[in-house]
């Protein structure tokens, strides 16, 4: 079994500075059984850093409209059967099942605090200067402050396809981003900025081996990227292969909305 002084032992031999704040993704159960869970692995991470963020994203809030922009990556008017289940966003509101259970503990925190965007919110704990920079136009912003402020990514059993840093990367390389629409108390709200798709983000972490750090725990291992160097690396990949972190699914709707970009601006270039 897992204990705290596992998870806090594996955590201090990062050898990351405690002020440093650290963006977290993470799978409990690539863990095996943990003694207390999810708390547990919160209160290791509370005990070895001072600022910690996780995506807290909420994707039952999202409405498909029956028109849109065109070149935008989704079927309109195919939502009618899912937007029937949509859920109004509330502050309150579960992340979404696919950010983990511990993401989840943390936006529980009794300290934790959470942005309010309707689709792509974070929670984090000591980070309100850092939530507070989102906006609907910019919902990636957090991200980008902690990576001014020389964060971390925490990759605790999980790999880079996860690694919301690395949208806001592609974001920076000027790769296409879409528009999406969220059920609010409001109204549907129009939600621009929002990212590519993320199966073929592994590519990056042959890129990556001189700068991550490990820690292996348990039956999983906790991998630590400073946001500096995955920025860096992930724009100069895009400005050199355009199709860079694409995932090779054909019918990828995001992904090949980006191929067609390319080669929209392929064909201008060379009018």
């Amino acid at each position: 079994m897992t204990t705290f002084r596992d998870f806090f032992n594996a955590l201090r031999k990062l050898e990351i500075q405690r002020t440093s704040p650290v963006m977290i993704h993470a799978s409990l159960s690539a863990f095996g059984e943990v003694q207390g869970g999810a708390e547990t692995v919160l209160g290791a991470l509370l005990g070895v850093f001072d600022t910690l963020v996780a995506p807290a994203f909420t994707y039952k809030t999202m409405i498909i409209p029956e028109t849109g922009p065109k070149s935008n990556a989704l079927v309109y008017g195919s939502g009618r059967d899912s937007n029937r289940l949509a859920e109004f966003f509330k502050p309150d509101m579960p992340a979404d099942r696919l950010m983990g259970v511990i993401p989840e503990t943390l936006r529980r925190h009794p300290l934790a605090k959470r942005s309010n965007h309707p689709i792509l919110s974070f929670a984090g704990i000591n980070a309100e200067d850092i939530l507070k920079i989102q906006t609907l136009v910019e919902p990636l912003a957090p991200i980008g402050a902690m990576w001014q402020r020389q964060g971390w990514v925490l990759l605790l059993g999980v790999d880079h396809t996860v690694n919301t840093t690395i949208h806001y990367a592609e974001r920076l390389a000027g790769r296409v981003q879409f528009t999406r629409w969220a059920l609010t108390p409001k109204g549907v709200v129009e939600c621009p900025g929002f990212p590519g798709d993320s199966a073929g983000f592994q590519a990056v972490s042959l890129r990556l081996e001189g700068v991550t750090r490990k820690a292996k725990v348990g039956s999983s291992v906790i991998q630590a990227v400073p946001m500096d160097n995955l920025v860096g690396v992930v724009r100069a990949w895009i400005a050199k292969d355009p199709l860079a972190l694409l995932c090779s699914r054909p019918d990828c709707e995001r992904c090949n909305a980006v191929r067609d970009s390319v080669t929209a601006k392929a064909a201008t270039r060379f009018r």
